[in-house]
């Protein structure tokens, strides 16, 4: 089974061993990942909060590629920054969400990282249809190498954010002419209107995305449990089991078929005691 949790790569030693080696902090990712639990992850390249270039020297992205091979980490994802909006009809945050794409892939590739994962954003006035044509035609600026794929992520669907419904991602998958793929946020599904609690709503979210979007499309799913009912827009993630999806509909999740071959990777909070190791452990316990 391929699990792990969102990993900070911050720090320049996270090893209290002194005979481990001096892990820089591209590769403090990987030490973590192990004392998860985890074999597979996802990180930032940088601060999510700053328009902010990687800098990622040959030498770190060698030691990361190495690494992880060694450790049998992965695949891992990068997550784009938070303020990317490729829906966005304002041409100078536009320009700035591709620039910051760009640059991810790019990281991507010099690291060995098979995916980055990006948020549709919001139309802010545009309306549906023109945000999905201005993500799609954002998307379609970028040069992605041939090693990465961009997914995009299915969002809790507020105010005018795009990617809550299967339809967004779909209509950006078919207007676009790169070859994308689709990460599936279980809290983000459950906050949209998607009732997957139960082994049966599980059911038929899956058959539903097959329907509109269609399986040989999704690549990663961030694993998460909700701290709020469904369709309430709101993103704010729980324990696995211990939220409003419940054991239920999480372990229904971990043991689809259609999804169980997929990367999964907790964004799940590190509060109560619990930490990403415990929410690694709740897993696999679940997994059948």
């Amino acid at each position: 089974m391929l699990i792990g949790a969102h990993t900070s790569i911050s720090g320049s030693r996270v090893s209290s061993d002194e005979a481990a080696p001096p892990y820089n902090n591209i590769s403090n990712a990987i030490f973590r990942q192990k004392q998860f639990g985890g074999n597979c992850g996802q990180i930032f390249s940088h601060s999510p909060q700053v328009w902010q270039d990687p800098n990622i020297d040959d030498d770190e992205a060698e030691k990361f590629r190495e690494r992880s091979d060694q450790q049998g980490v992965g695949p891992w994802v990068i997550h784009s920054s938070y303020l990317v909006n490729l829906c966005t009809p304002k041409d100078d945050l536009r320009e700035k969400s591709i620039d910051s794409m760009q640059k991810e892939v790019d990281a991507a590739e010099k690291l060995g990282i098979e995916y980055v994962n990006v948020h549709l954003g919001a139309h802010t006035g545009a309306g549906v249809e023109g945000g999905l044509d201005n993500a799609a035609s954002a998307l379609d600026e970028l040069d992605i190498p041939e090693s990465v794929t961009v997914l995009i992520e299915s969002d809790a669907g507020s105010g005018t954010k795009l990617g809550g419904q299967f339809e967004h991602l779909a209509g950006v998958l078919d207007r676009s002419e790169q070859d994308l793929e689709i990460c599936l946020d279980t809290a983000h599904m459950f906050a949209a209107g998607y009732d997957i609690s139960t082994a049966e709503g599980v059911e038929d979210t899956v058959e539903e995305f097959d329907d509109v979007v269609g399986l040989d499309n999704l690549a990663c799913i961030h694993l998460n449990d909700s701290k709020h009912e469904c369709g309430t827009n709101k993103d704010e993630h729980a324990h696995v089991g211990e939220g409003l999806i419940g054991e239920e509909g999480m372990k229904a999740v971990i043991n689809h078929e259609g999804l169980r071959g997929c990367p999964y990777v907790l964004e799940t909070p590190t509060e109560d005691g619990k930490s990403f190791a415990w929410n690694v452990e709740r897993v696999r316990e679940l997994r059948e």
